[in-house]
């Protein structure tokens, strides 16, 4: 786990139309009562606003949650526009309905985790609070 002077800071967004937001304010709770300070984003947000609100609130990272199936179109844009903002350093991580074929894409993008429904939320905060905000490297992971 890093040592860090403030806290980690996560922006939890639902990008694209998809309205089923329990699950990201479910994690959103457990991070935050993990000491994380979250920034929820609410439902129907492009990758550009994900994005700028990333940078504007200086995060660590970002946690996407769709079950629409627009993960590879959302995660991918979300992805190239990090890059293009010069804030490739903001960790991305994401849930929901991902299908095993698309995992290694969106991993080979950037996107370090993915977390399939049934995860705990010990686990999911766990890996948060050791991967992010962290400097190293480390390879994209499917987490179940």
């Amino acid at each position: 786990m890093s040592v860090q002077s403030s806290p980690l800071r996560v922006v939890v967004a639902k990008p694209g139309l998809d309205g089923h937001d329990r699950g990201a304010k479910v994690v959103a709770r457990a991070l935050r009562d993990a000491g994380v300070e979250v920034i929820y984003t609410g439902l129907h947000q492009t990758p550009a606003q994900i994005v700028a609100t990333a940078v504007q609130e200086d995060a660590d990272g970002i946690g996407l949650s769709v079950l629409s199936g627009a993960h590879m179109t959302a995660f991918t844009e979300v992805m190239k526009l990090l890059q293009q903002e010069d804030a490739s350093n903001i960790v991305v991580f994401g849930g929901g309905i991902i299908p095993e074929d698309d995992v290694a894409t969106l991993l080979e993008s950037g996107v370090t985790a993915l977390f399939t429904p049934g995860t705990s939320m010990a686990t999911l905060v766990e890996w948060v609070t050791t991967h992010v905000g962290v400097s190293e490297e480390s390879p994209g992971r499917m987490v179940s």
